[in-house]
C-alpha cells in the first residue's frame, strides 16, 4: 500500500459537515484507508478574497490505488457533492476541494496531476494542518514542519472538535 497526503477544503454550505461526509465517501476502507486526519481549520480565502472563509484539514491515507486512480476516486467525491470543475470560478468558492499533496515520495508530471502538488509548500492554509498530522514527513526534500516556518499562517484559527 502506498501512503498518500491530501488536502480536503471548501466554503459553501456547512462545510464541516461536507468535509466530514467527503472523508467518509473517499475513504472505504478497502481501497482507501484513513490512517490520520487533522483538525478542522479556519482559513482565509487564497486566491479570490472575496469569498466566504474556509474550512480546511488534511488527511493521510494508505491506498492500493495508483496516483491517477486516486485523483479520479477525489473528484468522483467533489462531484457527488455537486462540484462542477468546468463552470466554477478559480480559487472561487466551492463545496469540496480534494487535493493529492503528496504519493508515498513519487514525482509526478502529467497534464492530469502534478506531485508533490505544485503549491503546497506556498499555502500555510495546506501546511497547517499537514504539519498536524506528518510534521517530521520529508516532501521533494523538505520537511513539512520546517516549511510551514517559512509561510505566514495569519489568520488561520483550529476549530473546536464537534
Amino acid at each position: 500500500m502506498a501512503e498518500a497526503l491530501l488536502g480536503l477544503g471548501g466554503n459553501l454550505g456547512d462545510a464541516r459537515d461536507t468535509l466530514d461526509r467527503a472523508v467518509t465517501r473517499l475513504c472505504d476502507g478497502t481501497e482507501i484507508r484513513l490512517t490520520a486526519r487533522s483538525s478542522d481549520y479556519a482559513t482565509p480565502p487564497w486566491g479570490v478574497e472575496d469569498q466566504p472563509p474556509f474550512v480546511n484539514l488534511c488527511i493521510a491515507v494508505a491506498t492500493t490505488l495508483a496516483p491517477l486512480p486516486l485523483l479520479e476516486r477525489a473528484q468522483a467525491v467533489e462531484r457527488g457533492f455537486g462540484r462542477d470543475r468546468a463552470r466554477e470560478r478559480r480559487w472561487g468558492p466551492r463545496t469540496v476541494d480534494i487535493d493529492i499533496l503528496a504519493y508515498d515520495e513519487l514525482a509526478l508530471a502529467t497534464a492530469e496531476l502534478t506531485l508533490p502538488h505544485p503549491r503546497l509548500f506556498e499555502r500555510a492554509f495546506v501546511l497547517v494542518p499537514l504539519a498536524e498530522i506528518v510534521p517530521e514527513r520529508v516532501i521533494a526534500g523538505v520537511r513539512v514542519r520546517d516549511a510551514l516556518a517559512q509561510v505566514n499562517a495569519t489568520g488561520i484559527e483550529r476549530l473546536p472538535p464537534r
